[in-house]
């Protein structure tokens, strides 16, 4: 079972003060729907593993891999097998300026097989092992070096992105380095100013092209439109918020940047897969609900590393 969850909501127990977590899970149990703040990356070791996200079922060979980012609801199924799931902690990634190129590989779910790239899946491989090795060697050391590992999965799935996004907009080298100065001071203004009636123009305005071109270089840079960006940073903001049963539902969406309480509704549902009202009252639920903590939803100690 999942500790700490209240609602669809779960609050990622750290040990021991560290950042990470990591379970070597063999239980065949029902995970059920659910959204975290933490980074969950998930790769079976045998037996294949369903996972579903939102709309979309993924099914996971062994050793294939998938990214669910922060805020995204899930579900695991009862299977048998043998899988990592490893979750850390995100603010610890926004934290870091340097890292605000690779935020867009965390916009969706992303998953990693041979047949998406083998480079990159090999990789990303590599460095989820590395990560399990580290992870039970628990040194001084041993959480830097796994979100080193964590970084260079980032890092790999954003240049990946960003070769498929050149390609696709056919233009050279150079020209991609422009268009990510360009949107990053794009993608950084939207987060800066969520909560605020954010307009086409002004966007354009600062990457510096016609509303038409940026609109249509925006979607296929970040595989989604300039709204739907800034709804997801709206609706992130608003699902914190909403865990404070003392703020209404209207200051809510006023004060993650909706300018009616009807599109704060709808978008909230498009996105969370449920009303605002639904989310508040399940966690209401989940709280009222808890009594002795679950157990977690790792697996034996003592399971053998991966090969």
């Amino acid at each position: 079972m999942i500790k700490n969850l209240s609602g669809d909501y779960e609050t990622v127990e750290y040990e021991n003060k560290r950042f990470v977590m990591l379970y070597d899970n063999n239980k065949t149990e029902f995970y059920p729907t659910h959204w975290h703040n933490a980074v969950e990356i998930i790769m079976p070791i045998s037996n294949p593993y369903t996972v579903y996200t939102g709309n979309e079922e993924y099914i996971l060979k062994e050793r294939e891999i998938i990214i669910i980012p922060p805020g995204e609801l899930h579900t695991l199924p009862p299977q048998e097998g043998r899988r990592i799931i490893f979750q850390c902690d995100n603010s610890v990634l926004g934290s870091v300026s340097a890292l605000e190129a690779v935020k867009p590989s965390l916009n969706v779910p992303f998953l990693i097989t041979p047949d998406t790239d083998r480079d990159l899946y090999m990789r990303a491989k590599k460095c989820i092992l590395d990560i399990y090795s580290e992870y039970y060697e628990n040194s001084e050391i041993s959480d830097v070096k796994i979100y080193m590992n964590l970084i260079s999965i980032l890092v790999a799935v954003r240049e990946y992105q960003l070769e498929q996004t050149r390609l696709t907009l056919a233009c050279a080298k150079d020209k991609m380095v422009k268009y990510s100065d360009k949107f990053r001071l794009v993608l950084k203004y939207i987060e800066q100013n969520y909560m605020q009636d954010i307009s086409l123009d002004t966007l354009a305005d600062i990457a510096g092209y016609s509303k038409f071109h940026f609109s249509r270089i925006f979607r296929q840079y970040n595989s989604m439109s300039y709204l739907q960006y800034i709804n997801i940073q709206r609706t992130h903001a608003a699902e914190m918020l909403l865990l404070d049963q003392s703020i209404p539902i209207t200051e809510v969406a006023m004060r993650s940047g909706f300018s009616s309480l009807s599109t704060f509704n709808r978008v909230f549902k498009e996105i969370k897969h449920c009303t605002p009202s639904d989310f508040q009252h399940l966690y209401r639920s989940g709280e009222n609900s808890i009594s002795d903590p679950p157990e977690d939803h790792g697996g034996d100690d003592d399971a053998g590393q991966p090969q």
